[in-house]
């Protein structure tokens, strides 16, 4: 190996590592472009049985079914986004109408009445609750310029908007579409297993996205019905959040019992901790256990074998490994990338042992 083949390989290689470097950071300032076709392909997947339905049962013509399907799926959106409004309202006046002297005064009786009912009087927190002043240390400018970030903020969501449905119409309109990018850069021998790839990937995962929608549903719906029973607040807008958190595995519902217990508390200040707020607080907690064990034996066992064609315990190691290497994201995203990677390896190797015993029934 003589001097010129060194070096030749010496530029190669830094060659590589620059063209690798370059495209990370283009793919960085593109991130917000890439999270737009992100979601425009979920929800393409998410509409897309809603399309075939309309084209093969109703005979639309398939530009007429995307069309349909989109102002179904808007006026999904929209009716969630109004659901909230009242609630942003509501919240609004009381900041506007805001006494900071009864909500410290509110805040200060919850807590000696939690001190009292628990019996911790040894614990001198009390005198170190009211000498902090912790309230009064609160910087109020925090509520308006969260307010004004929000109204800055809505000229990017506009933007998002447009892009997300522009994108969804024609992944919608043209279903081959992303699929027939990707196969510009396969080889010609590989382009018929890669599209047997693609459309087995497409069916799953509509079914996996279609199956956690019901997965939401169902969970609202028995939250819905055991706040309102207890006389909770505001019981609709919370139990959808608390389902929608559902979403993120193992963290999502955590996030949501907190903030279910919270708002249930918060919602009572000035009253009396030990026969309205305990109580209440109580049964809101057994109305998110019977929720949870719903949908963890019941609800999830049947979206990921009818779905994915994967065994729960299977999903639950992926979901936890997932979530160890990339954190959030790896757990909202573990299901999707695990399933399509199951099909393409039983598609390119599906001679392989492991794969095949991976693979059994896709």
């Amino acid at each position: 190996m003589n001097s010129k083949t060194i070096s030749n390989g010496i530029i190669r290689a830094v060659a590589i590592i620059l063209s690798v470097a370059l495209l990370m950071y283009f793919l960085y300032q593109i991130q917000s472009v890439i999270a737009f076709i992100a979601i425009a392909a979920v929800i393409s997947l998410i509409g897309r049985p809603v399309v075939l339905f309309l084209e093969r049962k109703l005979k639309f013509k398939n530009t007429i079914a995307v069309i349909v399907t989109m102002v179904l799926l808007l006026g999904i959106f929209a009716g969630l986004v109004g659901l909230f409004i009242p609630l942003i309202i509501k919240q609004g006046q009381n900041l506007s109408l805001l006494n900071i002297n009864e909500l410290q005064s509110n805040i200060e009786n919850l807590y000696l009445e939690i001190i009292t009912y628990f019996d911790l009087h040894q614990i001198d927190v009390e005198e170190s609750f009211k000498n902090s002043n912790l309230l009064s240390k609160i910087d109020y400018t925090l509520i308006p310029n969260f307010f004004n970030a929000i109204i800055s903020g809505l000229g990017s969501f506009s933007i998002g908007l447009f892009s997300v449905l522009f994108i969804s119409f024609f992944f919608l309109k043209d279903s081959k579409l992303f699929e027939n990018g990707i196969l510009t850069f396969i080889p010609e021998n590989k382009e018929s297993r890669l599209k047997t790839s693609s459309t087995k990937i497409k069916d799953l995962l509509s079914r996996y996205f279609v199956g956690l929608i019901f997965q939401i549903l169902i969970l609202f719906i028995i939250y819905t019905i055991g706040l309102l029973i207890i006389g909770v607040e505001n019981a609709i807008v919370i139990a959808f959040l608390c389902a929608l958190l559902n979403l993120i595995p193992y963290v999502g519902p955590l996030i949501g019992a907190f903030l279910m217990l919270t708002l249930t508390m918060t919602s009572n200040l000035g009253a009396s901790f030990s026969d309205i707020i305990l109580p209440k607080t109580f049964w809101v907690f057994m109305v998110f256990i019977i929720g949870q064990l719903i949908d963890n034996f019941g609800s999830q066992p049947v979206i990921f074998s009818k779905s994915v064609k994967s065994h729960p315990l299977e999903i639950f190691l992926i979901i936890l490994i997932t979530g160890i290497l990339f954190g959030v994201i790896g757990l909202v995203v573990a299901v999707p990338a695990y399933t399509a990677i199951k099909v393409i390896l039983k598609e390119f190797l599906s001679e392989n042992k492991i794969v095949e015993k991976l693979t059994k029934g896709l």
